[in-house]
């Protein structure tokens, strides 16, 4: 992107700098906390077996929050806590049958898109309300991909894209409105903060 160097800092670098093993594992855990918690704000459609929820939009502002590294351990805690039994998916039952289960795909696709985020905020995407929702609809195309084509073979790849990807368009919509809107103001008030700090 011209005028964006080719590696930055991402948000949470630069609000938290002190760079150390304890402040990663603490925003691991708060991040494995904040998917779940999300997992559990759904919407149970009847005709499919994949909810709407706010666990996406989870996923992809702790990549954009975390970076491309942070971002895929926190989704990996998350997935491996609720695999060893704890009820934290939307839909995924907990145990090991979360793996093979209708939304499997989408859970993989968790790890992907929040690589794609988080490597895409680390170039500095999520700065511009524009790059930040380019960012964020790509991302969600990495989960979409994963979760369609596992969910195909439980719905029929006839049924796969009104089961499993249309219905969710307009709240993808509403999560890059709502990324577009919170990343570049939150660069925006660190700017704010920083500068007022020199100037004292």
């Amino acid at each position: 992107m011209a005028g964006v160097a080719s590696h930055q800092k991402v948000l949470v670098d630069s609000l938290w700098s002190t760079d150390s093993l304890s402040r990663d594992v603490s925003l691991v855990l708060g991040g494995t906390v904040a998917i779940a918690l999300a997992a559990q704000l759904k919407i149970v459609l009847p005709f499919t077996p994949v909810p709407v929820s706010a666990q996406t939009f989870a996923v992809l502002l702790i990549g954009a929050l975390f970076g491309a590294k942070r971002g895929v351990v926190t989704v990996m805690t998350y997935l491996s806590i609720g695999i060893l039994g704890l009820p934290v998916f939307a839909a995924a039952p907990p145990g090991p049958g979360a793996l093979v289960s209708p939304t499997a795909g989408y859970l993989a696709g968790f790890v992907f898109a929040a690589w794609v985020m988080g490597t895409l905020s680390e170039h500095g995407w999520d700065r511009r309300p524009w790059t930040a929702a380019l960012a964020m609809a790509l991302s969600s195309l990495a989960i979409f991909a994963c979760g369609v084509l596992w969910l195909g073979r439980f719905v029929g790849w006839d049924k796969v894209l009104q089961t499993g990807f249309f219905p969710f368009i307009p709240g993808d919509l509403l999560k890059i409105a709502l990324a577009t809107a919170i990343l570049p103001a939150g660069w925006r008030m660190f700017r704010k903060s920083d500068a007022t700090r020199q100037a004292s």
